[in-house]
């Protein structure tokens, strides 16, 4: 197993979009009681094009870079949550940034690529002096949801919708008090 230095986490680039694009749909495609891309294909074409996010004021996708830049994660950071682009309230919330689409590659996985991107936007919504940040998971992404739970991540049910059949869950930091992730 390789250590957390053995990779940075930094912007992606637009020439590497296309390959973190097929990395989600990888990663969201396997997960067992997920929806698969026949049932939600608008879903998965986002997946596929998601830097195309980055369009949108204030959003980042972050990329966790191994030796020759492979692209071992990555997730999307939304400054301003009118673009978050989520069902339920979460677009509305007052003084708050956001990020979603975490997904880390399979083979790279036990290395502490998932915290350490969860860390970057949670700086990045620090250092912007946002209140909270929120984020969204489902019962099918377990290992997430606990790793989100144990950096302070706090279950908030106001924000919870459903996405087609699937129940999506809300949780939210507050950034005003330290946390496990300091």
């Amino acid at each position: 197993m390789q250590s957390e230095s053995e990779f940075i986490v930094r912007n992606a680039t637009p020439d590497e979009y296309r390959d973190v694009g097929v990395l989600m749909v990888e990663v969201y495609a396997q997960l067992a009681g997920f929806p698969s891309p026949t049932e939600q294909p608008a879903y998965y074409q986002m997946l596929r094009d998601v830097g195309t996010l980055t369009d949108r004021p204030d959003t980042e996708l972050l990329v966790a870079a191994g030796p020759g830049n492979a692209i071992w994660g990555a997730v999307v950071y939304f400054g301003d949550m009118q673009y978050y682009g989520s069902g339920g309230t979460a677009t509305r919330e007052p003084n708050a940034a956001g990020f979603r689409l975490l997904a880390v590659s399979p083979a790279a996985r036990g290395r502490g690529i998932g915290r350490r991107l969860t860390q970057a936007c949670i700086a990045k919504a620090r250092q912007a002096q946002r209140h909270q940040l929120i984020i969204h998971t489902t019962k099918a992404m377990m290992i997430a949801w606990g790793m989100y739970e144990k950096m302070g991540f706090q279950r908030s049910e106001d924000l919870d919708f459903m996405q087609g059949d699937l129940p999506v869950f809300g949780f939210r930091l507050m950034l005003n008090q330290k946390t496990g992730a300091d």
